[in-house]
This record gives structure tokens, C-alpha cells and sequence, in this order.
């Protein structure tokens, strides 16, 4: 079967060879599975692998890690370029950073030679057919936590059931969100027992504190007026963009933090005259920037989303105005901000089910943006109660991750 996925890989990279040869990708060689070899952990500490492919899934396994670390040697393989340089600001000094291999079936098994682990952990899924079969044929034990299957790839993992059936059959537990997801993976193969429901750490890792380290230093370096209200707009895709200014009220302040670099300079022209982060960057000297003539700023920088919500007084999710899947509401909605989210959320239904049943969050039309937000702009008790509710909601739902963290121990054979 290896053989098989090696030339369908093969293939594949072939084709789609004028798409990635365009994109600048760094740890090429980490990818082919070249890196040197780990030093072994101290006796008694077995090797914990996660899987975190990028910069949301290195955010959302912060709590996980700071549990497993006194009982665990870790390591953190991520996919992307912005995965691995978010991952070296959080965990450098704290666990192993590597990049995580190619599927071919050689690249697998050069990086399981160095890397050793006695367990490895998929963050939400992430089965790729050589990683897992390298891992069973070694006796490494592989499980999914905070396992996740949406709506379109529930679909295409059922057609491949007769391809990936085993590698889900083989997994040592599957940790998911929900009901909904569990019956999915169900349906792709997994071991109905072998399935536990244990709830989302994305709860747990948006964290629910009053003070955001830098976030006053953001909005004074890009000249955000802080006595002129402000809507932050997170995750958005380039089709929202003329939508959110045309719909945020006179007199009231817009940024917006694109999901992807690529879409940095089309939201700047959509934007038209913002003050762009990086030309303000993080300890700039001197003066407070001078505010934006337009009332409009741009977020085009990686890793400072939290601290521009925690400058917010109506935050609202993006990707999910458009034909995209929608994004994380959880994180404004830790800071005990109002949120507001389109009816484009398929990635992330539950969440939005979940806080709308607590009335923690709007679900508008993209229509109903503009009145919307008009009214939340001309009703400072309705944003508070809002935002109080939104931070309730949060609270109500963590504790996922130390049930993770029980089962991953069980898995290395650590009595949690």
C-alpha cells in the first residue's frame, strides 16, 4: 500500500508542481525528513509527538502542552511556514520543534528514525495513509485529539473508506469535539469504542484574562484613537472587506486582520487609505503613530489578532460573510466582547450552535451588518450584556484539555 500512496503522491506533485513552485516554502529538507536526530528524553519521560499543522493549531494546543510538560518529553512537528514561527515564539526551551515530513513513505521513515516517538498525537485530524502505517508497523501508538470532521471531508473520507478504513480502525483512541463529529468518524472507519467525546479545548485555549500584554502598545503604534470606537474584524477574506467598511457606522474605527498573508495587499486596496501594521511594526520609536485620516487600519502581521480584539468594542469573525467556512468566535468572545458572525460557518457549526443556544453571539446576513452594527453602536448596555454573555459561554464550556491530556498519558502508559 505504500508503494501505492508513494506514486499517487508522485503524481500529484507533479501536477500541481506550477502551484507550489510559486510559493516561498521554507524546511524543505525537515520536510523530506532530514533532521538530525532527537537526544534521547531522561528515563521515566516517553516521548510525546503533536501534530499541529499551523498557526491555529499551534495556538490551540498552549494548555495541552503546559499539562503534559512535567510528565512528558515533547515535540511539536508543524506544517506551514507561519505554524513553525508561531510554534518557535511559544514553545522554544518547552518542547522539540520540527517540521513534519512529506507522506511519501521514505521521508516517514527517515523522520521517525530521528525523531522516536513513543506516541504521537494528531491535532483535530491530519491521517495521512504512510505516517500511519509507519507508526503501527513500529508499535507507536497514534490517536486524534480534538478531532474534528466537517461537513465536506466527512464525505470524502466515507468514499475513501476502503483506502484509509484500516488507518482509522488502527487508531488508538479518537478524542472529539462532539457528537456530531464522532458519529463522522465513525462513518469513516474509526472503532466505534475507540471514539470518546470529550469536548473542544479551543475553549480552553482561549483565555479568558482582563489584560492582554501589548495590546495598548498595538493600538498606540498604529494610531488607533482610543477615545473613537472601534470594530475588529478577525480572519477575514478578501470578498468581506469592501462589505465591512461600506457597513461600519460614521464616527466608528474598522481594522481588519486578513486569515491569510496572501490577502494582506488586496484588503490594503479595498481598505483604501488604512494604516497598514507593517509599516508601524511592534517597539517602533517616537511618538504615538498618527491616526488613519479614513478611520481604517489593516492587521497584516501574524500572531497579534488577540491583542487587536482586546482593543475592540464589536468584534466580528470572518470567512464567514462569503462562500469560505467561517473562523474561531471563541477568542473575542474569551475577552467578554460583543460577537457578530456571518452564516458562513460550516468549520465551525457546533461553536456557533453552542454560544447562539446562550445568546453569546449574532448570526447575521451580510445584509443585516450594517443596521446591526448601528445598533450595537448606538446601545453601550446591549455591547456589554453581549459581551458579558459571550465570556459566560466560554467559561462554561473549558475543561476539555485536561480530559486530553488524561488519555494521552494513559496512551504513553503514565498513570494522569
Amino acid at each position: 500500500m505504500g508503494v501505492v500512496a508513494d506514486a499517487a503522491y508522485l503524481v500529484a506533485a507533479v501536477v500541481s508542481a506550477p502551484l507550489w513552485m510559486r510559493k516561498k516554502r521554507a524546511g524543505w529538507s525537515e520536510r523530506f525528513g532530514r533532521l538530525e536526530p532527537l537526544p534521547a528524553p531522561a528515563p521515566g519521560r516517553p516521548r510525546l509527538l503533536i501534530h499541529a499543522v499551523s498557526v491555529g493549531e499551534v495556538n490551540l494546543i498552549r494548555a495541552l502542552v503546559d499539562r503534559l510538560a512535567p510528565e512528558a518529553d515533547l515535540v511539536v512537528a508543524t506544517t506551514t511556514d507561519t505554524g513553525t514561527a508561531r510554534a518557535k515564539e511559544l514553545y522554544t526551551g518547552r518542547a522539540h520543534l520540527v517540521r513534519y515530513p512529506l507522506d511519501a513513505s521514505w521521508c516517514v521513515r527517515r523522520f521517525l528514525d530521528a525523531v522516536r516517538p513513543d506516541g504521537v498525537a494528531l491535532v483535530e485530524l491530519e491521517l495521512w495513509p504512510n505516517f500511519a502505517r509507519a507508526c503501527r508497523a513500529r508499535g507507536v501508538p497514534l490517536a486524534i485529539v480534538n478531532g474534528r470532521l466537517s461537513d465536506r471531508s466527512a464525505g470524502r473520507y466515507r468514499a475513501a473508506r476502503p483506502l484509509l478504513g484500516r488507518d482509522f480502525r488502527g487508531l488508538e483512541f479518537i478524542a472529539a469535539q462532539d457528537e456530531v463529529y464522532a458519529g463522522r468518524f465513525r462513518g469513516a472507519g474509526a472503532r466505534a469504542e475507540r471514539v470518546r467525546v470529550v469536548g473542544s479545548m479551543k475553549w480552553d485555549a482561549a483565555q479568558t484574562i482582563e489584560h492582554v500584554q501589548g495590546a495598548e502598545a498595538l493600538g498606540r503604534e498604529m494610531g488607533i484613537d482610543p477615545d473613537r470606537p472601534l470594530i475588529v474584524a478577525g480572519s477575514t477574506a478578501p470578498e468581506e472587506h469592501a462589505l465591512l467598511r461600506d457597513a461600519t457606522p460614521e464616527g466608528v474605527q474598522l481594522l481588519c486582520a486578513p486569515r491569510r498573508p496572501e490577502w494582506w495587499d488586496d484588503a490594503a486596496d479595498a481598505l483604501g487609505g488604512c494604516v497598514r501594521r507593517s509599516r508601524r511594526p511592534a517597539g517602533s520609536p517616537g511618538s504615538p503613530g498618527s491616526p488613519s485620516p479614513t478611520g481604517r487600519y489593516l492587521l497584516d502581521t501574524i500572531g497579534e489578532l488577540r491583542k487587536a480584539y482586546a482593543l475592540a468594542d464589536v468584534a466580528i469573525v470572518g470567512r464567514s460573510f462569503g462562500s469560505l467556512f467561517g473562523s474561531d468566535p471563541m477568542e473575542p468572545a474569551a475577552l467578554g466582547k460583543p460577537v457578530v458572525i456571518g452564516p458562513a460557518v460550516a468549520d465551525f457549526r457546533t461553536v456557533v450552535e453552542t454560544m447562539k443556544h446562550e445568546d453569546a453571539i449574532l448570526q447575521i446576513t451580510p445584509e443585516e451588518l450594517a443596521p446591526t452594527l448601528t445598533r450595537l453602536f448606538t446601545d453601550a448596555n446591549e455591547r456589554r450584556a453581549r459581551g458579558a454573555r459571550a465570556l459566560a459561554c466560554v467559561r462554561k464550556h473549558q475543561g476539555s484539555t485536561e480530559r486530553h491530556a488524561r488519555l494521552l498519558l494513559e496512551m504513553l502508559g503514565r498513570s494522569p
